[in-house]
């Protein structure tokens, strides 16, 4: 008869003999499954420090580039722009640039009238009211053609055509804007924490330079990127523009440009201002939009013309 104790004998010589497999058969594989591993990590160890190398490469490689860059810019631009009055107008995105592109733009002798940084805030579709009635208040002392403003309702393109009519010279009929009321205009904006600005700004600029960057990613992103594209028509409208941006692609201002055969045909635009060789084009780009008011479109994207602009001279 079958008791307890041989239930209790049968299981323990069950697990016994597993415990034996077990051991065995781990003292059989330790060796080669061990080599196995090891090797493995080995090639994945050699692998790591050679992309660590190339990436140390690539990172050399762009600095020697940028190097050269600035090498060619100061054989190459000096005189090209001088007695040429240039505004920078800095978006959110594009403020990390803008600093390069303004050397540059005095590397080539041009006269920086002022930089103005706009905000976020300027930007943002929930002020849109605000900046229509700033637009109406900020103008009311000054000879700025207000009549001239546009009237959709739409509170970045009202203020933009504002500030691009006290910016730069306009229309050649106009009346002049005198620098008390180009002053009054900037103080409204900048009292509402819309913009900054430089410290001069004490003359109208004949072009703008407008220094971009990525495209808006938030929930409001579409709202935003029409507003930036809506900022660069109204410059455009009142001097010679030039964009200069990180990249052609997502909706940024650069895409939407050269997507529009209207606006490619007067706004010039630069894909890679995020690098001294993008922030050299820019300034070769300004040139031959003032020089010979010809629209370009250059940088590393698959839609630029070239890599930068044949200049006549």
């Amino acid at each position: 008869m079958i008791n307890f104790r041989y239930h209790v004998v049968s299981l323990t010589a069950v697990f016994l003999a597993l415990a034996i497999g077990l051991v065995v058969g781990t003292a059989a594989l330790n060796g080669p499954v061990a080599d196995s591993l090891r090797e493995n990590v080995n090639e994945l160890r050699k692998d790591n420090q050679q992309m660590r190398q190339a990436v140390n490469n690539m990172e050399e490689q762009l600095d020697r580039e940028d190097d050269f860059a600035a090498e060619i810019a100061g054989t190459f631009l000096p005189g090209r722009l001088t007695g040429k009055r240039v505004l920078v107008l800095s978006l959110p995105f594009g403020r990390d640039n803008t600093e390069g592109v303004v050397k540059m733009l005095q590397l080539g002798g041009a006269d920086v009238v002022g930089r103005v940084d706009l905000q976020d805030k300027f930007i943002n579709p929930d002020n849109n009211n605000d900046l229509l009635e700033l637009a109406v208040t900020a103008a009311r002392p000054t000879n700025a053609p207000t009549t001239n403003l546009p009237g959709n309702g739409h509170g970045v393109e009202t203020s933009s055509a504002l500030l691009a009519t006290v910016l730069l010279d306009g229309v050649s009929d106009a009346t002049p804007i005198s620098e008390a009321d180009r002053r009054a205009v900037l103080a409204a904006y900048t009292n509402a924490n819309y913009l900054t600005t430089s410290e001069r700004l004490t003359a109208s600029a004949e072009a703008v330079v407008i220094v971009s960057g990525q495209p808006y990613i938030d929930k409001d992103s579409a709202k935003k990127d029409e507003s930036v594209v809506k900022v660069a028509k109204e410059f455009n409208q009142t001097g010679a523009t030039v964009v200069a941006g990180n990249g052609s692609e997502g909706g940024n201002v650069v895409a939407f440009v050269r997507g529009d055969a209207v606006l490619a045909g007067s706004i010039s635009t630069v894909d890679n201002a995020n690098t001294v060789q993008g922030q050299l084009v820019t300034a070769l780009t300004l040139v031959q939009q003032v020089n010979e008011n010809k629209a370009g479109h250059y940088g590393v994207g698959d839609d630029a013309a070239s890599l930068l602009p044949r200049l006549l001279q």
